[in-house]
């Protein structure tokens, strides 16, 4: 058994726009938000991987968007899908006797430097509100003469305005342009045209009334009443810190200052010196000032960046990432502000958190100047005014607020549960109006997934920890049987957590392979059963032949239609089962007093995965990771090589092929040396486990 221990999906399917990334330049529209709505994530990378290309302003916060694309097709949802991202907006209704039936009139010239101006409110968030600046605009334009109006330009390409407002549009829209090679009117593609406003008062999420709840659930009485976590609006992190000192116990000596607008950069803006200079109005970010040294060092002190950072490596499968960086309790405050986004179903949120904290956690110093983190990729303004958040505070009032949000504790309960996902817990707690794991119990059990049963069954028991000398058991145990139900040419290997390092794990996850590959066909469903018979399987949820029915070749690609999301995880041979150390020190005494005495043993989470040997070292990488280390390698596969990865090996993506990375047969030497020969083929400096933890 190898143990290995440390030191000490798919394109966008059939709806796919076709990539012609040089016939169509999109850098004249506004800010561009795609919705993540019925799109899986690589969908939504898809999409978003052509917006760049195209050179379009893409941006992850709705609050700077100006353009929505998504798969929505009524005015409701629009705002629906608005709404639970925090903006609020009302329609523009469209004017009876519009310049359609005008004759046209000349346009008149403008310099380029006022062709765009925007009035902005700045908020430490790194969101923008226009809406008064748009009413302001109005209010002057009804007191002058209609032939002395000054608009602001529509899109240069296509007499398109987007000077009001927000527009949501019909993601065909994007793919119908591509095909025409030109942008189109976006008349028969829109779905929505709204202003933002405020959030009115007494707008929450629907209130929780409890005529709506059966009467069991009266014990409940949120202090938030909503369905998602209220935001915190935050003053000027300046104004915040001089209160804090004013009010605390400690002298506050100086601090920083939050940047004004552009917290959030689009993703090709550094690199496009043309976009900025053509585009003004998209303020640059400014650098966060400093008064005084308050904290560990000045600009003096910042040490040199890494060589990473230099080239601005973004990918996290091209750096080194340890367990424990040094900017940890910072990580740790990120954290549950992407929690919250994943538990309220912001994927975009998710992920660019999940990005952001990836790179913090590969910086290899402390950090002790906001500078440093606006020269890391994927960290922007928002970020650094976060961390000068903490640093003044020591929290993050937004990550408080999710933390103490009742909703989302329900959520978070949900979600803790084996077998149920962000989504699923949302519908617990949303749409069946549960709170707790005793509502599960009396008024859904019957409607829960068989694994769903057990997660609830064996709830406390699954989140301990499990010590690395009893996941050496586990493992050790299970090749124990393969070996006997085969022979001893079986190899394996404990990946997960265990792998990178931890000391505890959540489950555990052991690879199972053989150098003859009619040995590994249909394994799983021998190992299953001679363990069953000694006691040390209690019960088989998830027994999948899926690369035995194929002949234990990797997974096919699809070119059209929708991929599973999370397909290339689940493609191999597998059994998800629940573990019970069988034996315990005074079993024969207990026995005997009484037959049915119960097994004091915890269960354990325990996935076993077949892997034919001539792909083993994909499924080794595909199992090794922390999740965006695995994420931005499928990334870099699919735009560097054009190949997809999944765990069962690589195919390419051009000609649907098999890529033999580990040789016809597989690799003459051991298990790891057929997961350094998939890093080296590619192009893929080898990371150790323990190098890629990223969370």
């Amino acid at each position: 058994m190898h143990t290995s221990s440390p030191r000490t999906s798919s394109t966008f399917g059939g709806s796919s726009p076709p990539r012609e990334t040089k016939s169509l330049d999109l850098s004249s529209l506004p800010p561009v938000y795609v919705l993540p709505t019925h799109l899986s994530p690589d969908e939504l990378h898809s999409i978003e991987d052509q917006l760049e290309d195209l050179g379009a302003p893409l941006t992850y916060d709705i609050q700077e968007a100006k353009l929505v694309l998504g798969t929505v097709g009524t005015k409701k949802r629009a705002e629906l899908e608005l709404r639970t991202r925090k903006l609020w907006t009302e329609e523009i209704p469209l004017e009876s006797g519009s310049a359609k039936s005008e004759p046209p009139r000349k346009r008149a010239r403008f310099d380029h430097q006022q062709s765009s101006p925007r009035s902005t409110a700045e908020r430490d968030d790194g969101s923008t509100t226009e809406d008064e600046g748009e009413k302001d605009e109005s209010q002057a334009s009804r007191s002058v003469k209609r032939n002395s109006v000054v608009k602001p330009p529509a899109c240069p390409t296509t007499n398109i305005d987007f000077s009001k407002g927000l527009k949501v549009l019909k993601l065909q829209w994007l793919s119908d342009s591509i095909k025409a090679h030109e942008i189109l009117p976006i008349d028969t593609y829109l779905v929505y045209h709204g202003q933002k406003v405020a959030r009115p008062p007494d707008t929450s999420t629907p209130k929780l009334s409890n005529a709506t709840l059966p009467s069991p659930f009266q014990k409940i009485s949120p202090n938030s009443q909503q369905l998602y976590a209220e935001r915190p609006q935050i003053e000027s992190i300046l104004e915040r810190a001089k209160a804090d000192a004013g009010g605390s116990g400690y002298p506050l000596t100086a601090h920083y200052s939050a940047a004004p607008h552009g917290a959030r950069r689009f993703r090709h803006q550094d690199n496009d010196q043309s976009h900025r200079s053509t585009q003004p109005q998209l303020t640059k970010a400014q650098l966060l000032a400093t008064t005084t040294s308050e904290y560990d060092g000045n600009d003096s002190d910042i040490p040199p960046a890494p060589e990473w950072v230099k080239k601005e490596v973004l990918l996290a499968c091209q750096r080194v990432t340890l367990a424990n960086p040094p900017n940890k309790d910072f990580i740790h405050e990120l954290e549950k502000i992407k929690l919250a986004r994943l538990l309220t179903g912001d994927e975009v949120g998710v992920r660019a958190y999940s990005s952001s904290i990836a790179s913090i956690a590969a910086y290899e110093y402390k950090i002790n100047h906001p500078r440093e983190i606006l020269r890391l990729p994927a960290c922007e303004v928002k970020i650094a005014n976060l961390w000068i958040e903490w640093k003044n505070t020591g929290e993050i009032a937004e990550a408080k607020a999710d933390e103490e949000d009742e909703t989302l504790q329900i959520l978070k309960l949900f979600y803790d549960i084996w077998g149920v996902g962000a989504t699923t817990a949302r519908d617990f707690c949303h749409d069946k109006g549960w709170r707790d794991i005793d509502d599960v119990i009396e008024f859904g059990w019957n409607s829960l997934s068989r694994v769903q049963q057990i997660g609830v069954k064996y709830y406390d028991e699954f989140k301990l920890g499990i010590p690395r000398a009893e996941v050496e058991l586990i493992a050790s145990k299970i090749e124990e049987h393969c070996v006997k139900i085969r022979d001893s040419g079986i190899e394996t290997i404990v990946v997960g957590g265990y792998r990178r390092g931890k000391e505890e794990s959540g489950d555990v996850d052991i690879i199972v392979s053989h150098r003859d590959l009619d040995k590994t066909l249909n394994l799983v469903n021998d190992i299953v059963a001679s363990l069953e018979v000694e006691g040390w399987i209690t019960h088989t949820l998830l027994l999948s032949l899926t690369t035995s029915h194929r002949g234990q070749s990797t997974l096919p690609f699809k070119s059209s239609g929708v991929a599973t999301h999370g397909a290339g995880f689940d493609s191999l041979d597998k059994a998800l089962v629940v573990w019970q150390d069988p034996n315990w020190p005074t079993k024969a005494a207990d026995l005997a007093r009484n037959l049915k005495a119960k097994n004091p043993n915890p269960h354990r989470r325990v996935d076993i995965i077949i892997s034919p040997w001539r792909t083993v070292g994909c499924a080794i990488l595909g199992w090794s990771g922390g999740t965006t280390f695995q994420r931005d390698l499928r990334r870099y596969v699919r735009k560097e090589l054009g190949w997809k990865f999944d765990s069962s090996g690589v195919r390419d993506r051009a000609t649907g092929l098999v890529v033999q990375l580990e040789g016809e047969n597989g690799v003459e030497g051991g298990m790891v040396d057929a997961e350094k020969a998939v890093f080296r083929d590619m192009r893929l400096e080898y990371r150790e486990p323990w190098e890629r933890c990223t969370g």
